[in-house]
């Protein structure tokens, strides 16, 4: 069976840390962007199984990332969860697949995950 890809983008580095190893450890291929810049190149070649998107990153937001995946048709079907530390601004990314504050439950994480794209 072929591992599910995830794509982690978050600018802080120990968040991005942090889920690529709890990703790894539960059987994911984990790929890891620092800004929206990055995960949009990475996307030209890349086709993960779901994104976790941060909201707030400093040069392209979360929204703006959303947005640009939705208008792609090679993209858009690929499932969004949005962990943040700004839980009230889950209405910005309205066709996310979940949205997790920070701090987030680890459990909860792979829940949702498992959820969204099994195992």
């Amino acid at each position: 069976m072929t591992k599910k890809t995830i794509l982690t983008v978050d600018d802080d580095p120990n968040i991005r840390d942090y889920l690529e190893a709890l990703f790894t450890d539960n059987g994911y291929n984990v790929v890891t962007a620092e800004s929206g810049d990055a995960a949009l190149e990475l996307l030209k070649d890349l086709r993960p199984d779901l994104i976790t998107l941060d909201v707030e990153m400093p040069d392209k937001s979360g929204p703006w990332v959303s947005r640009a995946i939705a208008k792609d048709s090679g993209l858009a079907a690929i499932p969004i969860v949005v962990i943040t530390g700004h839980s009230e601004l889950g209405y910005i990314i309205p066709k996310a697949a979940a949205f997790l504050a920070k701090p987030f439950d680890a459990d909860e994480v792979l829940r949702v995950v498992r959820q969204t794209i099994g195992s």
